[in-house]
């Protein structure tokens, strides 16, 4: 917890900001986003980088078609590796699992690469809508994957970088007294009110190569006064992917990668 005067040290505390995120996340605080009626500002953050048990060689990366759509591709950078890996292929719901552990054994990414759809519409949308957390913890069950076979993986490097506002989506839940002037109460954090919240923005960047995985996320508030052949993952089309504790099963990041930019 820190106090500053908002109307003078906005530069040097973006700045801190960015160091805290490795300079990862940059600008999470939008220039206009703070004034001088700005009295306090909230930064939740999170930090990721993990290397891979079993890295890629860099060797073996080469340029290769990834399959937007039907009718469009564009050139990605593929990586390679043949490593015993977690996988399955649950048919029942045309969708290849595989595990990529880290190095801290109880961290992985996960991808979840649908097949691709007969008539060339993306098919991330049917998987992302038959996904429940029942239904993610048996897929990614260790108990109901081949943990013995060597797969042949191709997955693209990948560089993602999103930012949302999430005032909306917080009012559909419910939260809504708070961004009002009238109805706010945090008179808990400066003993004597008058304080709303204005603005609520999210910003992730993750970061996928040889050696493994960085991956960052901050939200800001902003207060005014089983196969017999040998498994082949081929991710040269949109795919899901997330990186989960899984001593917990908490899922640390969450995204979709549709396109190369």
């Amino acid at each position: 917890q820190s106090s500053l005067n908002f109307s003078s040290a906005v530069i040097k505390h973006k700045k801190g900001l960015n160091t805290y995120f490795h300079n990862k996340i940059k600008d999470l605080l939008k220039p206009g986003t703070v004034s001088t009626m700005t009295r306090l500002a909230l930064v939740n953050a999170i930090y990721f980088k993990g290397n891979w048990m079993n890295r890629f060689d860099e060797a073996n990366t080469k340029e290769m078609p990834f399959k937007v759509n039907q009718n469009e591709t564009k050139p990605v950078m593929m990586m390679y590796q043949k490593k015993k890996l977690p996988y399955e292929y649950f048919p029942d719901h045309s969708v290849q699992i595989l595990e990529l552990p880290y190095m801290e054994e109880d961290l992985s990414m996960f991808i979840l690469l649908p097949d691709e759809s007969e008539d060339g519409s993306n098919p991330l949308p049917k998987l992302e809508n038959e996904l429940t957390q029942e239904r993610l913890d048996e897929w990614t069950n260790r108990e109901n994957m081949d943990i013995y076979s060597e797969v042949n993986v191709h997955l693209p490097k990948f560089k993602l970088e999103e930012d949302y506002e999430l005032n909306e989506p917080l009012a559909k839940l419910g939260m809504t007294d708070v961004f009002c002037s009238a109805k706010a109460d945090l008179s808990g954090m400066n003993g004597k009110g008058g304080l709303f919240l204005s603005t609520v923005a999210h910003k992730a960047f993750v970061e996928v190569n040889e050696e493994g995985t960085v991956a960052a996320a901050a939200t800001t508030g902003m207060a005014q006064f089983c196969m017999f052949r040998e498994p082949r993952f081929n991710a040269d089309h949109p795919f899901l992917f997330f990186i989960r504790h899984n001593t917990t099963k908490s899922i640390l990041f969450l995204g979709r990668f549709s396109s190369p930019q």
